[in-house]
């Protein structure tokens, strides 16, 4: 499985950011997918953050919902969440991946929230 996210950078807190993720090497429509994140410092886990199933349906991690929204194209292999209200505690690396993730990660994209 192939999974190339992008879209991440600096914001300033209470900003908005798109991120995006094709996917490859998987029949993207009929495997759920999520967005999980790894907050910098040790210890830090990758946890999940958002969720959508092959058919539309969305759950959520608590601290983010009702800022992000997870969305798909199927018609692109794509998965996005879109961020908004952005805080400096969403630091962290955004990595796609199949939900569950059997361990299929990419290299991830970096968002880093300024105050």
């Amino acid at each position: 499985v192939q999974l190339q996210a992008s879209g991440g950078g600096l914001v300033q807190a209470g900003e908005s950011r798109l991120l995006s993720c094709v996917v490859s090497g998987i029949i993207f429509s009929i495997n759920d997918m999520a967005w999980y994140r790894q907050a910098p410092g040790p210890g830090n886990q990758r946890d999940f953050i958002a969720g959508i199933s092959r058919t539309g349906v969305t759950t959520y991690q608590n601290s983010v919902k009702g800022r992000f929204a997870i969305s798909r194209d199927n018609a692109k292999n794509s998965v996005y969440l879109q961020m908004n209200s952005l805080k400096p505690e969403d630091t962290a690396v955004y990595y796609c991946s199949t939900m569950p993730h059997r361990n299929n990660w990419g290299a991830g994209t970096q968002v880093t929230v300024s105050s």
